[in-house]
């Protein structure tokens, strides 16, 4: 049996692209986790296509190390890796529960961000222990001293207690997996972060003599045990065969008695099964009866209710609807209302900061989240799974306080190059932004504004070509205040197909320059569809599938003066940042493509008229 003292329990929290992930590998490849032949590659812990793909960590995971102190004692650290962007903050609230204290990586340039600022808060009502790990600072325009300040001054603006403020800093960069307590001293390896997570980090507190309990923090799929659940075990000690009661905090009257029937512990990366695991363990559950997150796992004997953490409400939403579109079903697997239902209720099982319900119609289902990147990695992720389905545009969740109606404010940080900043300010008045603060960084500016989320709604795109691609922004939920009044979203309009075919080349050479093609010659389109972006703010509907008359007249260079500009490409996340109100997100497995509500040019001309009389 395990001494308690040789475990510590950390989770790695920071703003997005400060550095956790790398963080973590380094302390994974120094922590006597892999042999020094093996082969491994960079951000190891994002193990999902779509996280490699992106570049950011969406889902928590656990891992573990051990390290052997100068004094010979060796310690196993359980460290848990979270999302760093604010959409994905759920699963920072809900693992928290599950350690004894964190790492807070604050970029050496940037400092503290919303995110920052979030994750810590969160840390903080926890009462866990804090260190500060000031990353990068190989970076050529770190600002090491400035950022230690930023973070202090945030933690006093947080009500961190006396032993918090004094929490312990350390300097690191973790892509060259060195670490020092002291920038006058020379880094060379992780060591001076291990011993400070072994001295500073209060082992877990758990009694293994009392009876087991754990909450669940985590759920997980096993193709051999079914559902699992993941969790620190706050007392006792539970073996493989053990029976169980799963209670839940809010519903303490619905027990349900069920069997362990497998007991994983982290090493490294993996999971390895065990008989039995003790207070203070990190450990993966599997039970006779499927757990939702947020239950009590307890001994009959001693039935337990853990509280759990209060997750933050989601302030975005859309409608997703079952494909009504003449391309419908030819390229999905799943299409029908009853697997788009049964999916996204899935999904709330696993992502507390989800919320759905049933739509206005019995094909419609109204789904909420964090924002649009939180929904946006959602609808990938069915899409990829072979659903085919309607998006519509996302709106904000109102609130009514006090008998008026207020909407979600984010606090906004923009940095950018000193020239671009009065283009910036210019665009956040449009939408309804108020400055909060300006700070000077060398010859660039970092801006902290209160704008509505509704203003945020394709403000990225517009951002990075005022900045020429050198912006960096970040938002997180502020508060609610009342409505602050009418924002345009777009100052474009769209290029709507009016026919059905195939587009061609002929055609669209001649409404090139009208606008920007989404759509490229040769492409099935119908009518109603948007193909591209009108450089009016103004819909227009053009006839891209006319074909030219053949004749026997043949002339030099005719081909080439019928040359159509290449299309542009949208992400998923700016197809949804574009559509307008009277569109929608037609999404399949194979394609993205933008529509009208309504397909028919005369139904779309009563409907536009009808809006302008009300």
């Amino acid at each position: 049996m395990k001494d308690d003292r040789k475990i510590r329990n950390i989770a790695i929290i920071a703003h997005v692209d400060h550095g956790k992930t790398t963080l973590v590998d380094a302390l994974l490849k120094q922590g006597l986790v892999f042999r020094d032949n093996q082969a491994t590659t960079d951000r190891m812990m994002d193990s999902n296509a779509i996280e490699r793909e992106r570049g950011i960590t969406i889902l928590a995971k656990n891992a573990s190390f051990f390290y052997k102190t100068v004094k010979g004692d060796e310690i196993k650290v359980n460290v848990v890796d979270t999302p760093g962007h604010a959409d994905f903050g759920g699963e920072v609230e809900r693992v928290l529960k599950m350690v004894d204290g964190v790492l807070l990586v604050v970029d050496s340039y940037e400092g503290t961000m919303p995110q920052t600022r979030f994750v810590l808060s969160k840390a903080l009502e926890l009462n866990h222990k804090v260190i500060v790990v000031v990353n990068k600072i190989d970076r050529q325009d770190a600002r090491v001293k400035e950022v230690v300040d930023e973070v202090l001054e945030l933690l006093m603006d947080l009500g961190a207690n006396d032993e918090q403020l004094n929490s312990p800093i350390v300097y690191a960069s973790a892509r060259s997996g060195v670490s020092t307590l002291d920038m006058k001293t020379e880094a060379k390896d992780m060591q001076p972060l291990f011993e400070t997570i072994v001295s500073h980090i209060t082992p877990p507190q758990g009694d293994k003599n009392k009876k087991f309990n754990m909450l669940i923090s985590a759920t997980e799929h096993s193709d051999y045990l079914g559902k699992m659940a993941i969790g620190k075990i706050e007392a006792g000690i539970v073996k493989v065969g053990d029976w169980v009661t799963i209670t839940n905090y809010h519903n303490k009257e619905t027990n349900q008695k069920t069997k362990v029937t497998g007991i994983f512990e982290f090493a490294g990366m993996k999971a390895v099964q065990v008989e039995q695991a003790s207070a203070g363990d990190i450990v993966k559950i599997g039970l006779n009866h499927p757990p939702s997150i947020g239950d009590t796992l307890s001994n009959p004997e001693e039935i337990a209710c853990i509280p759990f953490v209060k997750i933050s409400e989601p302030s975005v939403e859309m409608t997703f609807m079952v494909n009504d579109s003449p391309f419908a079903g030819k390229e999905g697997k799943f299409v029908t209302s009853r697997h788009i239902r049964d999916r996204l209720y899935k999904e709330t099982a696993k992502d507390l900061s989800l919320r759905v319900k049933d739509g206005e119609t019995t094909e419609s289902f109204k789904v909420a989240g964090r924002g649009e990147m939180h929904l946006s990695i959602l609808i990938e992720n069915m899409r990829r799974e072979g659903y085919e389905f309607m998006v519509s545009q996302p709106t904000v969740l109102p609130k009514i306080i006090d008998g008026v109606t207020h909407e979600p404010i984010d606090e906004l940080v923009v940095d950018v190059p000193a020239e671009a900043v009065g283009a910036v300010m210019s665009l956040m008045g449009e939408r309804k932004g108020e400055l909060v603060s300006m700070n000077p960084i060398g010859d660039r500016m970092k801006v902290t504004f209160k704008v509505p989320s509704r203003g945020l709604f394709g403000f990225r795109g517009t951002f990075l070509t005022l900045t020429r691609g050198e912006g960096i922004m970040a938002s997180i939920f502020d508060s609610y205040q009342p409505l602050k009044g009418e924002i345009d979203r777009r100052i474009q309009g769209s290029l709507v197909a009016f026919e059905t075919g195939e587009t061609t080349q002929f055609a669209m050479f001649g409404v090139q320059d009208r606008g920007e093609f989404i759509v490229a010659p040769g492409e099935q389109v119908y009518a109603g569809m948007v193909v591209g972006i009108n450089n009016k703010n103004e819909d227009l509907e053009v006839n891209v599938c006319k074909k030219k008359n053949l004749t026997n007249m043949r002339t030099a260079g005719s081909e080439d003066s019928t040359k159509v500009s290449p299309k542009k490409n949208l992400s998923l996340e700016a197809a949804i940042e574009f559509i307008a109100d009277d569109e929608l997100l037609e999404v399949t497995p194979q394609n993205i493509r933008i529509r009208k509500k309504y397909l028919d040019h005369n139904v779309r001309k009563r409907m536009v008229k009808a809006a302008k009389e009300k």
